[in-house]
């Protein structure tokens, strides 16, 4: 029997909220707790890779002609990824055994600590190899961090909102990592609008860093208002009453129970992983090194400001819609957009115009919105609820390896140097990776308005096993 045919049991009371306005304010209060969380943690997390398009190359890697230091920052940056399956691991196994609110909590803690030693490292001109060193540092610990810090933020939405409008209220945490960025752009473009080239290298890049210490202080106090998830709790006490004591695995029931899954999220994340970073940090990197335009870092910075505010209204709109036609269409459409756009996109970057570099950007935020906005209910949808936490962080971040880690590196490489480069093989990159995306997609049942209420591990332990 399909999952999404299961009829769910009566909630609890008081544990779901429903579409009547007093049932809507416990889901308010939870998806703004989700909202401003992730985007603290994002802000913190695409700060280092805005940083590492702009500064890191000459400041931590100087000995290395500037191409070579893109590359090297952005091997720090990719390492930051590579930490990211682990933190979903180790955030998501606790977060499925003692609740997703104390996780999301940890995970904020950890990326804020590490975002703002950041701010106060030497350079290398300072102290010589141990900058790039305690930079890697750091910046695993980033990674780690935001591994455990989507599936938690997601689940809380989801699993605090009603079937028919799951689409819409878990796009919020979405909506946040667009507003994380928007914060981080924003920051450096401001700083880099005031202030010479000498004074933002020498000193003008720390203060975003060093910022992140208020914003953490903000999302925890939102964070630790909120309540435990609902369909959490009824799911502990059901393992509680058939397993009577065995001790919980998820990362093994994953594996058992919903290895399809994983490669389905997987495959789902290429197109729209790679995509975003290739029209935002990797934009940076084409516009400062290879099109000439260096010295002025303002004004791909403001196109991603404007691209980023956009990209925050689009992705709940494109969610509530996804609730209504479906997450497949949606996602089927922005995979096979940003395909087509990546051949368009950097030749509107190359001709330095401020509006077609606006519009460049724009563009292709938007496709990548009609695949992530929906990508939230549609990876908690695939999950049982005692695993979900660790099977969609682990879909999620496995993905981010081969997709987000190595984009920025991969592009590089693709685009040569900077007097011949090949932004057509940039494109075509794109291209594989979204037909990946879309074998994924098609081979995904469609999972909108399904209940959250099923489990294949409580569901295969029999209710007299004591």
């Amino acid at each position: 029997m399909s999952e999404t045919n299961v009829t769910p049991p009566t909630p609890v009371a008081g544990s779901r909220s429903t579409t009547s306005a007093a049932g809507r304010r416990p889901i308010v209060k939870v998806v703004f707790a989700s909202l401003i969380g992730t985007a603290v943690e994002w802000y913190d997390f695409f700060l280092y890779g805005s940083a590492a398009a702009l500064v890191f190359g000459t400041l931590f890697f100087p000995k290395s002609e500037p191409v070579t230091a893109t590359l090297l920052a952005f091997g720090t940056y990719a390492l930051g990824f590579v930490a990211r399956p682990l933190g979903g691991i180790v955030f998501g196994h606790f977060g499925d055994r003692v609740g997703r609110k104390r996780m999301l909590v940890a995970s904020l803690l950890l990326m804020g600590l590490a975002t703002f030693a950041i701010g106060l490292l030497p350079t290398y001109k300072s102290i010589g190899v141990a900058a790039p060193v305690l930079l890697l540092v750091c910046r695993l610990l980033q990674g780690f961090a935001v591994g455990g810090e989507w599936g938690g933020a997601v689940l809380m939405a989801a699993e605090h909102g009603d079937d028919e409008h799951r689409g819409f209220w878990s796009s919020w945490p979405q909506a946040g990592v667009a507003l994380g960025n928007l914060l981080a752009t924003g920051v450096l473009w401001i700083m880099a609008a005031v202030q010479p080239d000498d004074d933002f290298n020498a000193w003008g890049w720390r203060v975003p860093f060093l910022l992140s210490a208020v914003l953490v202080l903000v999302g925890l106090w939102v964070r630790l208002s909120i309540e435990e998830s609902p369909v959490f709790q009824e799911t502990q006490a059901e393992l509680a009453a058939k397993k009577s004591g065995q001790t919980h695995q998820p990362l093994l029931e994953v594996i058992r129970r919903y290895p399809r899954e994983v490669l389905l999220a997987m495959g789902m994340r290429m197109a729209e992983n790679i995509a975003y970073y290739l029209f935002t940090v990797i934009s940076i990197t084409f516009l400062t090194t290879y099109a000439g335009s260096a010295g002025d870092k303002s004004l791909i910075l403001t196109a991603l400001v404007i691209g980023s505010v956009i990209q925050f209204f689009a992705i709940p709109l494109i969610g509530a819609l996804s609730d209504r036609i479906g997450r497949r269409p949606l996602y089927l459409v922005g995979a096979v957009g940003v395909a087509v756009w990546a051949f368009v996109f950097f030749d509107l970057v190359a001709s330095r115009s401020e509006p077609k570099i606006i519009l460049a950007v724009v563009v292709g935020l938007i496709l990548h919105a009609l695949m992530y906005a929906p990508q939230a209910a549609f990876f908690s949808e695939l999950f049982g609820t005692s695993v979900r936490y660790t099977g969609a962080s682990v879909g999620y971040q496995l993905a981010s390896i081969l997709a987000g880690a190595l984009a920025p590196i991969i592009a590089v490489k693709l685009l040569g140097t900077v007097e011949e480069s090949n932004t057509r093989a940039v494109a075509i990159y794109m291209t594989i990776a979204s037909v990946i995306t879309i074998v994924a997609v098609l081979a995904a049942r469609e999972t909108s308005r399904s209940s959250l209420r099923h489990d294949r591990v409580t569901a295969a332990v029999p209710a007299d096993r004591r």
